[in-house]
């Protein structure tokens, strides 16, 4: 048996699930990465994956791999990305296991990531977020019940995941009233809710009736909904919606767009990133500066009008003619 099977299997069992105790998506997109690397080696090789050895996984190799990604698969930079990075992260295991092969890996670890250009992110201002409440019809069980899981997704800006994986014990009423849920990197945080979650919270609970470990939103058959579920609820209250509020035709709505409208809302109403980055559960403070502050021209116009000559008119520029408006807008 060559070096690579039985490291490949260390890889997942002792370092991935007995170490670092990784999440089963984070399982999944490793193990799909690793069946993608070897039946691309396996075509330009000519061996079977069980008789691929390490020295087959050189720095040349992996990087036709990556290129292959782009040009035949249609991955995006950020998804040839994550394929570098469980690719280096059995490497990095590799370096402990087998010191021979020293030069071959720090080659291969030295494959440097693409750099990827970052959209501004798309979020609902306040009045787009009302008009996406008002969206269900509550007259039904299934409008209270999305009338419910959008306002927790705006009051707490839980990720799909969370959100979805949320039980009828994970909401607390009393006192200090929150929801608990388990989050990116299997890390617990407790997120408070504003006193008209709380109302809709409990009179969906009582509805709803469920056990403590039952689905807070559930499904047709009671299960937990899916994040593709949780997408197409959004997408069908957007449609109606958008007849009320016609802003909401220019925007790309997902689950993830109401994570960035607290974020957003928060930041506007004076909130500091390091609460923001608390809130939404950011490891590092760092990722929220990224995402949320280049995102609201607002508060940019705001930093520069501080700056401006003392007899200088403040306020953004405007074309004085109607000929210049437009060849300023093209």
């Amino acid at each position: 048996m060559t070096a690579l099977a039985p490291l490949l299997e260390a890889f997942f069992t002792e370092r991935l699930i007995g170490q670092r105790q990784a999440s089963p998506n984070t399982v999944a997109t490793y193990r799909d990465t690793f069946s993608l690397l070897l039946r691309f080696a396996q075509r330009r090789t000519g061996r079977a994956p069980q008789d691929l050895d390490l020295e087959d996984l050189d720095a040349p190799l992996i990087g036709a791999f990556l290129n292959y990604l782009e040009a035949e698969r249609g991955a995006s930079i950020r998804t040839r990305n994550l394929r570098l990075t469980a690719v280096r992260s059995l490497f990095n295991f590799a370096a402990y296991r087998h010191p021979d092969h020293a030069a071959l890996i720090q080659r291969v670890l030295a494959i440097p990531p693409k750099q990827a250009r970052r959209a501004l992110v798309t979020y609902l201002d306040e009045n787009e977020m009302q008009a996406l409440l008002e969206a269900p019809d509550r007259s039904t069980w299934l409008g209270r019940r999305d009338y419910a899981l959008m306002l927790v997704a705006l009051e707490t800006g839980l990720r799909a995941s969370e959100l979805t994986a949320l039980t009828c014990g994970a909401v607390q009423l009393g006192t200090g009233a929150h929801v608990r849920c388990t989050g990116k990197g299997r890390k617990e945080r407790i997120t408070p809710i504003r006193r008209e979650a709380r109302k809709v919270l409990g009179a969906w609970l009582r509805e709803r009736g469920g056990g403590h470990d039952d689905a807070l939103f559930p499904g047709p058959n009671g299960e937990h909904l899916s994040r593709d579920a949780v997408r197409r609820l959004i997408e069908r209250h957007l449609a109606t919606a958008t007849t009320k509020c016609p802003s909401l035709a220019t925007k790309a709505v997902t689950p993830h767009t109401l994570r960035h409208s607290l974020a957003m809302n928060l930041l506007r109403h004076g909130v500091d990133i390091a609460t923001i980055a608390l809130v939404l559960g950011h490891e590092d403070v760092r990722t929220t500066y990224a995402i949320y502050l280049h995102a609201d021209l607002t508060l940019k116009e705001k930093a520069i009008a501080k700056t401006a000559p003392r007899r200088a008119r403040r306020g953004r520029y405007r074309p004085p003619d109607a000929l210049l408006a437009f060849l300023e807008a093209l």
